[in-house]
């Protein structure tokens, strides 16, 4: 339980708070690289309670702007893309990508305007096919080696989801490994090989078990957490008996992603970003360690729930999540349907737009959530006073943060360390992207 300074700390992200502080000294996704194909590039974005535009000029380059105007405060997200920059439609003034003025043309040639206004830009990156943007100021940090970032588009997918809530209960949903055998419930388990771009539908390594059996028949997890380079590793065990244990790793990613195992082939890194206090987006990369990601069938599976351009859940608070009682006696624990971002969505957003902490009764299952809060506090007051988070890298200390290791797989119950970490990297080496120089030990 938090008190409820605590819980104002963790939650607020405005550009004047604790969080916000330490939030804008990290990359941010802030869009799909997709989102820019349209016939004007044009997109207003609001992150971390900042309203910014984002656009891509006529050279191809990448900008990201404050959203209003320096001239006279008019919205740059209508301007029009001409003459190397992005024009305000209110007086015409021309920026580019970094924010200088490059025309005032109603103002008289002796005008030293252009040479005066500059509108604030900010740094971006595309990898995986998401966009990122460095929000704070300085020199932004380098990106550790993720295997998200390391694999070539090729195998690396790229989608995003709403959700009406903060974004810290949105994260913390994907640090609690007992939740998935009772909200992700399935009382019927399909075909695995039909499980491909489905979450938990897969088998479990070395196993033919589905992860819906084992998570449905086996509902205690013993788990450890443990500080790692980049974050916290969190291992779930579920003992199945006859010396076999159920091992399924998991990462908190610093400060605001986890990294989860999809299925025996792929991984999940999925980021948090703030909205502003109220709202958020999931950002995620679904990234292959064997064939190239059939990205067609992943982006249809997904807009089958998600609305453009903004990607909104077809269902939500207005619609029940679809809750259907039937369904929930023979089918689903939940009775929402089989995509399990609808249940976290349910879990999240039933917990108020920003859960009020004070009120909660933590278990020992909830001990991640517990040890990512304690990190995320003390990683505040360390930025608010000036000093650089752990992540906050150069770039030899990025180059040294890899995987990070993650799986789900049954193994021998006297061996589980050594076998989630000979399973992990033998997907590692098995990869057609894989580098030697990227290999490092995440024991």
């Amino acid at each position: 339980m938090l008190s409820r300074e605590e819980n104002t700390l963790l939650t607020r992200t405005g550009p004047d708070t604790g969080a916000g502080t330490l939030l804008r000294r990290h990359w941010q996704p802030i869009a799909l690289a997709v989102e820019l194909d349209i016939p004007k590039p044009v997109k207003a974005v609001r992150v971390l309670g900042q309203d910014l535009v984002l656009f891509r000029d006529q050279r191809g380059q990448l900008g990201l702007l404050d959203r209003d105007c320096p001239h006279r405060n008019a919205d740059l997200a209508f301007g029009r893309l001409e003459d190397g920059g992005l024009r305000c439609l209110f007086h015409g003034w021309l920026f580019d990508v970094e924010g200088r003025c490059l025309e005032a043309p109603g103002e008289p040639p002796r005008s030293r305007v252009c040479r005066t206004v500059r509108q604030r830009a900010y740094p971006v990156r595309v990898l995986g096919g998401m966009i990122f943007a460095f929000l704070g100021e300085g020199d932004p940090p380098a990106l550790p080696a993720l295997d998200c970032f390391v694999a070539p588009e090729t195998h690396v997918f790229a989608f995003k989801g709403y959700l009406d809530c903060n974004w810290l209960q949105a994260l913390e949903v994907g640090l609690d490994p007992a939740h998935a055998s009772f909200l992700h419930r399935f009382f019927e388990d399909e075909q695995t090989a039909a499980a491909y771009g489905k979450q938990f539908r897969a088998a479990s390594a070395d196993s033919e078990l589905p992860m819906t059996q084992v998570l449905r028949l086996f509902t205690r997890p013993e788990l450890f957490v443990e500080a790692s380079d980049s974050g916290l590793r969190i291992t779930a065990l579920r003992d199945l008996g006859d010396g076999r244990t159920h091992v399924r790793v998991t990462n908190l990613l610093f400060p605001q992603a986890f990294v989860i195992p999809m299925s025996a082939d792929m991984t999940i890194t999925q980021w948090h970003v703030p909205v502003d206090d109220n709202r958020c987006y999931w950002y995620a990369l679904f990234t292959s360690f064997t064939e190239p990601v059939d990205k067609d069938l992943m982006r249809r599976q997904r807009l089958e729930l998600y609305t453009l351009p903004d990607y909104l859940p077809r269902l939500g608070r207005g619609n029940d999540y679809g809750f259907n009682q039937k369904e929930q006696q023979t089918r689903t624990y939940t009775g929402m349907g089989d995509d399990i971002n609808v249940h976290d969505q349910w879990a999240v957003e039933s917990q108020g737009r920003i859960q009020d902490r004070t009120r909660e009764h933590l278990g020992l299952t909830d001990k991640a959530i517990v040890a990512y809060r304690r990190l995320l506090l003390s990683s505040i007051k360390e930025a608010v006073a000036g000093a650089r988070s752990f992540m906050d890298l150069d770039a030899d200390a990025a180059a040294r943060i890899t995987g990070p290791a993650t799986m789900d797989g049954i193994g021998p119950t006297d061996d589980w360390r050594q076998y989630w970490r000979s399973v992990d990297d033998k997907r590692r080496r098995s990869a057609p992207w894989f580098r030697q120089d990227y290999l490092k030990s995440n024991n």
